[in-house]
């Protein structure tokens, strides 16, 4: 499994590589890895017609795991893919990012537009999260994570009734609980995008979210009004959690998108 190094800070970033073709990168979400999306389908449905780029984003999976929050604001994470694309020879990519990696696309295309061919975000936002983390997992997710470890921090999203398949939870008792901590502490502190940065985006977009996911839905649908190329789909009846999966009705878009682009090059 091939690694490339942050220039900024040397951490050590987890990737692979699978199929042929214009080359996609996956972002995953917080407390997750590379590994969801195998599991839930996408790398096997994806790869036949492009080269699926898959990383660890810092303090997750197989990557480095810094425990100083400092070490995970967003232009260091930006540049982890940077890096990823350097390593391969990889000029520009379709970046496709979920969640937190919906955050990365769009800070990516932002620093870097030269680098983003087409932006996909699934469960996505552009803003700050301050006092919004909780709302995604439960209240008190941090001090779980602090006092309980990965176990705790999957008691805690169990109790508070969400109902985890198999990938999920195998990505969540991989992980460094004091390296999500120190990530979780940045991620409440990062200001995001203005509307005047996502305005300036000019790259075809794509933005799907649940209509359950209701912060997220509202971030996505204003950001594809802004941004001069995106469209906006709505997931019906799915939650931030479920957004996801079933993988097919995702690729149902995706893969048209992505094609779009291959068949435009």
């Amino acid at each position: 499994m091939p690694n490339a190094l942050n220039s900024v800070d040397r951490t050590p970033i987890a990737y692979d590589v699978t199929g042929d073709g214009p080359a996609v990168v996956l972002l995953h979400g917080s407390a997750l890895s590379r590994a969801i999306w195998r599991g839930l389908g996408y790398v096997g449905a994806l790869a036949g017609d492009f080269t699926v780029v898959r990383t660890d984003l810092r303090g997750h999976g197989r990557s480095g795991k810094p425990h100083d929050a400092d070490a995970y604001r967003m232009p260091l994470v930006v540049g982890d893919v940077l890096a990823v694309l350097d390593a391969e020879g990889i000029a520009s990519a379709a970046v496709a990012g979920y969640s937190f990696g919906a955050r990365v696309g769009f800070a990516l295309a932002a620093a870097a537009p030269e680098r983003v061919e087409r932006l996909a975000t699934l469960g996505g936002t552009y803003r700050a999260q301050e006092g919004q983390v909780a709302r995604i997992f439960f209240d008190g997710y941090l001090e779980a994570l602090r006092h309980g470890g990965m176990e705790g921090f999957i008691d805690g999203l169990e109790a508070a009734g969400r109902s985890l398949d198999a990938a999920t939870k195998a990505a969540f008792k991989a992980n460094d609980p004091q390296a999500l901590v120190a990530y979780f502490e940045r991620t409440e502190e990062e200001p995001g995008l203005t509307e005047a940065q996502l305005a300036s985006l000019g790259m075809p977009a794509l933005l799907m979210a649940g209509t359950e996911d209701t912060a997220r839905f509202a971030d996505s649908r204003r950001a594809a009004s802004l941004m001069p190329g995106a469209g906006f789909v709505p997931r019906p009846g799915r939650t931030h959690a479920s957004t996801l999966f079933p993988a097919h009705e995702v690729l149902a878009e995706l893969v048209p998108f992505l094609g779009a682009g291959q068949a435009a090059a």
